[in-house]
């Protein structure tokens, strides 16, 4: 073989290793779009799931409300401080309130919520339907006549879809008033400033934007980790596999989804 055959060798080697991760990315997204689809079609087939998704709802709604509440809590508290610093060289501290408020409604409030139901609820989500599959729960599932998506995915999935956006709403709420009370408290700022400011520049069209992210990022997660579960190997070492990559992998598909969805809402 020629030198330049030997040196292209590695280059093409390289691409078609990248090749082949993108087709099988490719086929992966399209298998869990189909999984997720197939589930939410049987949401008005019979028997009914209302008592599994009333209990994946708490679960997953009030499991993740301390976490929620105590991240947007220090959210606000950062956001005062940082923001104040910066403010006060211009001379404009009567904006805080509305820099606050406009940072974790469009922003962090969406993303970072969405972060902490990942790590709270995501995770666990994939590794209890991994487990059934190592102890051939869905199997047995099966045999009774009971289909596994409609009774494990669906629940799930609905459930995330509308915690998501509950505990977000959480977040914000409790970020505000932690902004609010180290700003006006802590560090000042007339009180009546930075609740008029902050009246005057967060419009419905930013609260639009976020209730639609957040309405976007449930979905996403649920689907994300109920098809990294239901989908994993049924061995130990293959439902920690798939735990790992669910977390990865939807933390990775927040971020790209939400600088799709602010692209449209600026």
């Amino acid at each position: 073989m020629s030198e330049s055959g030997m040196n292209q060798a590695p280059a093409l080697q390289f691409f078609g290793r990248l090749g082949r991760r993108a087709l099988c990315s490719l086929e992966q997204l399209g298998d869990a779009t189909r999984l997720g689809a197939h589930a939410l079609s049987l949401i008005v087939a019979r028997p009914w799931q209302g008592k599994h998704f009333i209990l994946q709802l708490y679960a997953l709604g009030v499991g993740s409300l301390i976490i929620i509440a105590i991240t947007g809590a220090f959210t606000g508290m950062v956001l005062a401080l940082q923001g104040y610093y910066t403010l006060a060289k211009f001379g404009s501290e009567s904006l805080l309130g509305a820099g606050v408020a406009l940072s974790i409604i469009r922003e962090l409030g969406p993303v970072l919520g969405a972060f902490m139901v990942i790590g709270r609820a995501g995770s666990s989500i994939t590794a209890e339907i991994g487990i059934m599959r190592v102890t051939e729960q869905t199997d047995a599932l099966e045999m009774m006549a009971v289909n596994p998506k409609q009774r494990i995915l669906l629940p799930r999935i609905i459930a995330t879809a509308i915690a998501v956006p509950l505990l977000i709403a959480i977040f914000d709420v409790i970020g505000i008033g932690a902004g609010y009370v180290v700003g006006v408290e802590l560090l000042h700022v007339n009180p009546g400033a930075y609740v008029a400011e902050m009246v005057a520049k967060v419009t419905m069209h930013d609260i639009y934007g976020g209730w639609t992210k957040s309405i976007v990022f449930g979905f996403m997660i649920g689907m994300i980790c109920t098809y990294m579960g239901y989908r994993s190997e049924p061995t130990t070492e293959g439902v920690a596999r798939a735990t790992t990559q669910a977390v990865v992998i939807a933390s990775v598909g927040v971020l790209i989804m939400d600088y799709i969805l602010t692209s449209f809402f600026l």
